[in-house]
């Protein structure tokens, strides 16, 4: 007589090593996810490459126009006038007012007590500014400067 061959019970379940493969592919994907997301520094970054950007336009605008262009800078935001007939205008066309994004602290470097919140740089035809303008943005721990030369030069730096 031979031996009957015995059969097997169906497997439920998973094995250990079929377990331990999903919890690697899990954990590579959440790597993955959290590495691609944004910090919010980019976004300021953009704000403030946006300002200068902006404000290099106006002191173009000056230089094409062959009149005065400022740029007035707030704690609520920015916008651009030109010199017509003895008295500031606002800019009309790309350069209208613009405020900073909500959260985003905007503060003038080297203003003294008791001077005007906003401040003006004027940029005359030749795109020469009135005087130095250090402008510190901040939001959510991240900050950054755009700095206005005299010479007419826009530069945007990591705090």
């Amino acid at each position: 007589m031979q031996p009957r061959p015995t059969r097997r019970k169906p497997r439920n379940g998973f094995s250990l090593v079929e377990l331990m493969v999903v919890l690697f592919v899990i954990a590579l994907m959440a790597g993955a996810a959290v590495l691609t997301m944004p910090d919010g520094s980019g976004d300021l970054r953009r704000e403030a490459e946006r300002f200068a950007a902006r404000t290099m336009a106006a002191r173009d605008e000056a230089i094409a126009t062959s009149a005065s262009v400022s740029t007035v800078v707030g704690p609520a935001g920015y916008y651009y006038e030109r010199r017509v007939d003895g008295r500031w205008a606002p800019l009309d066309g790309t350069l209208d007012a613009a405020d900073w994004e909500d959260g985003t602290i905007a503060a003038v470097k080297g203003r003294s007590e008791g001077a005007p919140a906003n401040r003006r740089v004027v940029f005359d035809p030749l795109g020469l500014a009135s005087e130095d303008l250090r402008l510190r943005l901040s939001h959510d721990g991240n900050a950054m400067v755009v700095t206005v030369r005299r010479n007419g030069e826009v530069a945007v730096s990591a705090n």
